[in-house]
């Protein structure tokens, strides 16, 4: 079966505007939904993180509201404590894309702190972009594409249709003034075309082998839609 590279961060804070730190790290669905549907398909996961650290989870995502209740809090603390692939990552500096079937980036606050401008990350998506390799990225995962912007300014995802986590969510989450930058706007401003739903639902937006989710809820579709571009 195909083997699969998760792309995390390992951040365990958020930079902002005010130089105060906010703890994050990545979101729990964005690896478990995923990640659940990909083993279950039969297929392999390799995580990779900045330097091979464990990728730290934004605790915020394992409470009980965002979860459906605690049974559901349960089933998600499980689910990461199952997944041995989280606690060996490998170092994306030391990543050879051509050994993947597909990329998937999950969100999190914590991309926009190291992924934004992570130069191996870069290096990994403008490799796979060339190959036509499926590469997906989920909710804040898509900070991940503004380390791609070239000195001329052009990124091999200008002119693709995506979405990612909107300014209405930011807004909602509290943090749209906060932030040091938006995540929709340096979107808009690295020449993609930015597709937004109603904040909270799930939205997928695929363009030839570019596949985007819109927040957390949209992370089991998107690795849905991720399995059909595998067959």
């Amino acid at each position: 079966m195909a083997k699969i590279l998760f792309v995390m961060t390992g951040a365990r804070h958020l930079t902002l505007a005010d130089g105060t730190e906010h703890p994050t790290g990545f979101w729990a669905e964005e690896f478990a939904a995923p990640y659940l549907a990909f083993t279950e398909a039969g297929h392999e996961v390799v995580v990779a993180t900045p330097g091979g650290v464990v990728p730290p989870v934004d605790q915020a995502s394992l409470a009980p509201e965002v979860n459906g209740g605690q049974e559901g809090a349960d089933a998600m603390a499980a689910t990461l404590r199952s997944a041995a692939e989280l606690q060996n990552p490998i170092a994306l500096e030391s990543v050879d894309p051509a050994e993947y079937a597909a990329v998937f980036y999950p969100g999190g606050h914590g991309p926009m702190e190291d992924l934004a401008a992570d130069p191996h990350s870069a290096r990994l998506l403008t490799d796979v972009m060339a190959a036509g390799t499926p590469v997906a990225l989920a909710c804040h995962g898509l900070a991940a594409l503004l380390a791609t912007e070239g000195p001329d300014g052009a990124s091999p995802f200008t002119g693709y249709e995506i979405t990612g986590f909107t300014r209405a969510e930011e807004t909602l989450a509290g943090l749209a003034d906060r932030v040091k930058w938006v995540l929709e706007d340096r979107l808009v401003a690295l020449g993609v075309r930015f597709s937004a739903g109603e904040p909270w639902a799930p939205v997928v937006v695929v363009d030839r082998n570019v596949l985007t989710g819109q927040n957390p809820a949209s992370s089991a579709p998107l690795a849905a839609e991720l399995l059909k571009t595998l067959g």
